[in-house]
């Protein structure tokens, strides 16, 4: 498989055009002369798609303070070896590299996002941006402010950021709101939320898109276990 390969073999729909085509720019078309791979232009979302968003919208992420320090690429690079394995990150750090030189248009490349992939798809990639963010062990500020800009932009409902946000910034209360259920709710309705949101952050929502993002996917559906069970031992209910 030649140099880039692993990351637009699945194949490029939407993300090659628009706001993220305009971002990729040069080196995308590049890429794709190099391994003779030509956009789909078919419906519907590829994983290329997906990768692809993610990795500008990680840049976004990291270059919200002004600076992008090799630290922070070491702890993304960690990050994306436990995702997506150590080939395919060594290439999705070269990629990564390009677009951090380059100007992102957040809300543009937001709304292409919102336009063309499904909710849930755009949950986990909410998801990753914490995961990325928290890999060096705190999530800073102006990561944090950039991810709300992202999340709204994206069309997500405010109370599925903070559901996901709870995951990695776990404060008093935590496991309710990952549940989005507020501290007064009954027992059944704790167990109601809980069955609503394993349908929601179920790994089979994002199957398309690929083993390793199925795998990933993983780590929402058991936070939101691990919530509800931190809520019923407080209960004590069964």
């Amino acid at each position: 498989m030649a140099k880039f390969g692993k990351w637009i073999a699945g194949g490029l729909g939407w993300a090659f055009l628009g706001p993220i085509g305009g971002v990729l720019g040069y080196f995308l078309g590049s890429a794709l002369d190099s391994v003779d791979i030509k956009a789909t232009g078919r419906p519907g979302t590829t994983q290329g798609d997906f990768l692809m968003s993610l990795l500008v919208l990680v840049a976004a992420v990291m270059k919200a303070d002004g600076k992008v320090l090799k630290s922070e690429l070491d702890y993304v690079k960690s990050y994306l070896i436990k995702s997506f394995g150590t080939e395919k990150t060594g290439e999705a750090l070269t990629i990564l590299r390009d677009i951090l030189n380059r100007d992102i248009p957040v809300e543009q490349v937001c709304t292409q996002i919102s336009q063309q992939l499904d909710y849930s798809s755009r949950l986990q990639l909410l998801h990753f941006l914490f995961g990325i963010a928290q890999a060096d062990g705190v999530i800073a500020d102006s990561e944090l402010k950039m991810i709300e800009r992202i999340y709204y932009h994206m069309g997500i409902r405010s109370a599925d950021f903070n559901s996901i946000k709870s995951m990695f910034i776990q404060e008093n209360g935590w496991a309710y709101q990952v549940l989005e259920v507020d501290k007064t709710a009954s027992d059944d309705e704790i167990k109601k939320a809980y069955r609503k949101m394993a349908v929601k952050y179920h790994p089979d929502k994002v199957s398309y898109l690929g083993e390793d993002v199925q795998k990933a996917a993983k780590e929402k559906f058991q936070k939101v276990s691990e919530a509800y069970e931190k809520i019923k031992k407080e209960r004590a209910f069964a």
